[in-house]
């Protein structure tokens, strides 16, 4: 099992920020998949969780309204769209296979500053 994410950085409050994760070694349609963060210390935390094909996603509080999770399960790839972005959603974002939270992916960093 690999999960790779991918297009984090550097990005002003208020600003968009979309980040990917491409999975592979599993059969990803099977599963549902989340996205958590941690930022500098900080406990990690939930913030979007999506089903398998994509019907169902619920979203942290503190995100809700701004962030959205998708997924293409032709490409093996789940998604994070990060909008009004505000300083504290600085954190690392990780991809987490399943509602078991098995495999984590290895992180990408997202800064969001002036």
């Amino acid at each position: 099992v690999q999960l790779v994410e991918s297009g984090g950085g550097l990005v002003q409050p208020g600003g968009s920020l979309r980040i990917s994760c491409a999975a592979s070694g599993f059969t990803f349609s099977r599963y549902g998949m989340s996205w958590h963060r941690q930022a500098p210390g900080k406990e990690r935390e939930l913030v979007a969780a999506i089903s398998n094909a994509g019907g169902s996603t619920e979203y942290a509080d503190s995100v809700k309204g701004r962030f959205t999770i998708s997924r293409d399960n032709a490409e093996n790839t789940v998604y994070l769209q990060m909008n009004s972005l505000k300083l504290e959603d600085t954190a690392v974002y990780y991809c987490v296979r399943g509602f078991r939270f098995d495999y984590w992916g290895q992180g990408t960093q997202v800064t969001v500053s002036s």
